[in-house]
């Protein structure tokens, strides 16, 4: 679908970007410097200054541009590859949207149409339909129109809908005459469509018929479409004919440069060639592969980091004029404390004690009987788990000469970690589930501070349903671990938290710019108990560090 996809984003983003200079009536920087980097290519910085251009706009409380950069950052985000964070911007975009206003109209098609794409990259069909009939709804122009029915075609199919997909691509037919590449993108779609719902059918001609179009007009994406076809439709009885059209599309990708096309077409080489010319193609599918997964994860964590610095920005902004407000209104309270009397000043202070002692003395009253049950518990635990074995070392320091100051520390960190565990068994007692997505946040939260940012990123509550007990659990003991270790020695000031289920594998990437971890520091008990709780679980967990340059940690657990 990826043409379909090029072609209305450009349509899109000539309109978007026209209405929103002739409505302006002030000058966003942000807002132009945006296009710029994305009309050259330079995805990261447009991401970047449209999310500030953002900002400007909810500042002057002019929603429809507001709208407009959440459902281009949406687009940036899924080019990418990052299809939850394409979610993510294009749902909060709807916040600043009317359905009832004809103006919005366009955007409201156009933001559907992404998050139905980001949404069927997911493989999630169902959800994609319904995001797709709404792009419908909202969408007047003609070729938008035929673009977004062809993606909404293609979904039926991969849901083995095909009568719905029939019905559509009929109506194509007749509304594509006069355009040619559009017209054999329907030809071709619809027998394919033909083919996967009744493999006898000679599908062939009409394969050929699009193909010869669209070499006609020059279409390379539609060639590479059509190819892609063919290759299919023969390999299972012909295969020297799909080594043939295999052939044919690989050097049609190279012309593309588009490196997810031609690892689709070095797939097909490597099933169809003779042995030694399929290791060829396989070594370039694997390079390929490889650095297409390297760059999306890089641009998940991107996208992730840089709107954490725009809102650090923002919130160190609103902490200056707060400061500011807070050093004039000291200055007039000071001004009406010297012109007050003595003895008002003298009152207000006895009765406020006063007022106070009671208070104080009633809430402490209130809460005794609340914790005196949990203050009993505890006391048990800790003397029957924590004391014992403090006395059993400190008869040992007492006595023994020889003791050994490794061994020593070794005991007091189980011992800290039982009392770890004490509190934790504690605050479990409450009857009440709270929803683990809310459990993550309430465990890494804590642990941010005005001079630490923590970011966390793929908590959503949808995520979890089918993640069992004892690998959710692990994960918390896991990400404790990682926040104790990166508050004890990292002095970092900025840390993100990225979960990602995808393929039957959770991932977890950690990222902060502390210190790292210095080479002459051997690792310590907490870190090699988390790398043990990993590898119990089948997993696998990864360290990049340079000291001083902060420290990046790739855990994978898989599901199954």
């Amino acid at each position: 679908m990826r043409p379909l996809h090029i072609f209305l984003l450009i349509l899109f983003l000539s309109c978007s970007k026209k209405e929103a200079k002739e409505r302006s009536v002030f000058k966003n920087p942000y807002y132009d410097e945006a296009y710029n980097f994305l009309d050259k290519g330079i995805y990261d910085s447009a991401f970047f200054y449209f999310n500030k251009a953002k900002d400007v706009f909810v500042e002057v409380n002019d929603s429809l541009n507001v709208a407009n950069c959440f459902i281009v950052m949406a687009i940036v985000e899924k080019d990418q590859g990052d299809n939850f964070g394409a979610q993510e911007s294009s749902l909060t975009a709807m916040d600043y949207l009317n359905e009832n206003n004809l103006n919005h109209h366009i955007y409201l098609g156009a933001n559907y149409n992404s998050l139905a794409t980001a949404t069927y990259n997911l493989k999630e069909y169902q959800k994609a339909i319904g995001f797709y009939e709404k792009a419908l709804e909202f969408s007047t122009d003609t070729a938008t129109i035929i673009a977004i029915k062809n993606n909404l075609a293609l979904t039926y199919q991969y849901l083995h809908r095909y009568e719905e997909a029939f019905k559509l691509y009929h109506t194509l037919l007749k509304q594509t005459k006069n355009n040619p590449n559009e017209y054999a993108r329907v030809i071709s779609n619809f027998a394919k469509a033909k083919w996967l719902k009744d493999s006898s059918y000679v599908a062939a001609p009409e394969y050929l018929t699009s193909l010869k179009i669209r070499q006609r007009s020059g279409d390379l994406w539609g060639q590479n479409a059509s190819l892609a076809h063919l290759t299919d439709y023969y390999t299972r009885d012909k295969p020297d004919s799909a080594l043939y059209y295999a052939q044919k599309q690989y050097d049609v990708t190279k012309k593309l440069h588009n490196a997810n096309d031609e690892i689709r077409a070095l797939y097909r080489l490597v099933l169809l060639s003779p042995s030694e010319q399929s290791k060829h193609y396989f070594t370039r599918f694997k390079y390929l592969n490889d650095s297409i997964q390297d760059a999306r994860a890089a641009a998940k964590n991107q996208f992730a980091l840089i709107r954490y610095e725009v809102e650090k920005n923002k919130a160190d902004n609103l902490r200056l004029e707060k400061e500011n407000s807070e050093k004039q209104n000291r200055l007039v309270r000071q001004r009406a404390i010297t012109g007050a009397s003595i003895f008002l000043l003298l009152l207000a202070v006895g009765g406020g004690t006063l007022w106070y002692k009671r208070r104080k003395q009633r809430l402490e009253l209130e809460a005794e009987n609340k914790v005196k049950e949990t203050q009993l518990h505890l006391s048990k635990k800790v003397h029957d788990v924590v004391a014992n074995d403090i006395y059993h070392v400190m008869t040992e320091v007492e006595y023994r000469d020889d003791l050994d100051r490794e061994v020593l520390l070794d005991k007091l960190e189980i011992i800290y970690n039982q009392s770890r565990d004490i509190s934790h068994n504690v605050e479990q007692r409450s009857t009440v589930e709270v929803p683990y997505n809310e459990q993550i946040s309430t465990l890494l939260k804590p642990y941010g501070t005005s001079d630490r940012r923590i970011s966390i990123v793929g908590i959503d509550a949808e995520q979890w349903v089918d993640v069992s007990k004892r690998i959710k659990e692990e994960i918390k003991y896991v990400l404790q671990e990682l926040m104790v270790n990166m508050k004890k020695h990292s002095r970092a000031e900025r840390v993100v938290v990225r979960i990602e289920k995808s393929d039957q594998q959770l991932k977890i990437f950690y990222k902060d710019n502390g210190v790292g971890l210095p080479a002459e520091r051997p690792q310590g008990k907490g870190m090699a108990n988390t790398v043990s709780r990993i590898e119990s679980l089948g997993g696998g967990i990864i360290f990049v560090s340079e000291p001083g340059e902060g420290l990046s940690i790739t855990v994978n657990i898989p599901l199954i």
